[in-house]
């Protein structure tokens, strides 16, 4: 499917995750084409695709250094910037790149394949999990405290502890005192 074929699709697709997940696909491809690295989902979409559509979130956050790189792209697919978001009229879609890297050189990502030879990475449970800890104990964000939890009952026996305890354990986070509480109300 070329890319115009594809923004067609995803104007006409009704589920919002799926045409926010084919969108990123196709900035991937591209970005791809041109020899750069693809971008990884963060945020609410990414909290959205874990929690199976149960959060949504309007627009898309990207993790991606190349900011030159992506925003070429958007641009040559239809996006305009404006302020801090890039955004599409016709898809109704919003676009922000508010992280250039994840933290930490070992942080898991997870691939989802989309047919087509298509595929989008997304922040890996374990991160997204301490990112809305986060959120929650220090900016007291209910809906965060409660993501937390869903997701940890959720995808309690896939979940990779060890790391997720390590990441909780760094100073910038200081949460594994909740962690480690949440592991015993999912057991």
């Amino acid at each position: 499917m070329d890319t115009q074929e594809l923004l067609e699709t995803i104007r006409k697709m009704e589920s919002p995750l799926k045409r926010q997940l084919l969108i990123v696909a196709l900035v991937t491809r591209l970005l791809e084409k041109i020899g750069k690295r693809p971008p990884v989902i963060i945020g609410g979409c990414a909290l959205s695709y874990y929690s199976r559509e149960v959060y949504f979130t309007s627009d898309i956050d990207l993790a991606y250094a190349d900011r030159e790189a992506l925003d070429m792209v958007l641009k040559s697919i239809g996006f305009e910037k404006k302020e801090r978001y890039w955004v599409h009229g016709g898809l109704k879609m919003a676009i922000e790149a508010p992280a250039s890297v994840l933290a930490g050189e070992d942080a898991p990502i997870e691939v989802v394949e989309l047919g087509e030879g298509l595929q989008c990475s997304i922040i890996g449970i374990e991160d997204l999990i301490i990112d809305r800890l986060n959120a929650c104990k220090h900016w007291k964000s209910e809906i965060d405290c409660e993501m937390v939890e869903l997701l940890i009952i959720k995808y309690m026996n896939d979940l990779d502890w060890t790391y997720l305890e390590k990441r909780a354990i760094l100073p910038v986070n200081d949460t594994l005192s909740e962690i480690l509480e949440l592991k015993k109300v999912g057991s």
